[in-house]
């Protein structure tokens, strides 16, 4: 599953709940929450609690070497899965 993947999902059909609250990701303790530098592309982690208790970790590339648009990208990605 890609980036551009998880934002296709249909809300209706989201494959999770998002293990974290997405004020927290935004918070000013650390803005770079859920993001990391792999050889200069950031890429975002989180995880996912499915409706039948089981959970997944989501790696997913963010296809960015610019922070402030993988900040971007992560917030929008986070806010697909919040409830």
């Amino acid at each position: 599953m890609t980036y551009l993947d998880l934002l296709e999902v249909r809300p209706d059909s989201s494959p999770g709940t998002l293990a974290v609250r997405p004020s927290a990701v935004a918070g000013a303790s650390n803005p770079d929450h859920h993001l990391w530098n792999n050889r200069g592309t950031w890429w975002c982690h989180f995880t996912l609690h499915r409706p039948d208790y089981t959970a997944e970790r989501v790696r997913v590339s963010l296809r960015t070497k610019d922070l402030a648009e993988a900040r971007r990208r992560r917030d929008v990605l986070l806010a697909r899965f919040a409830r």
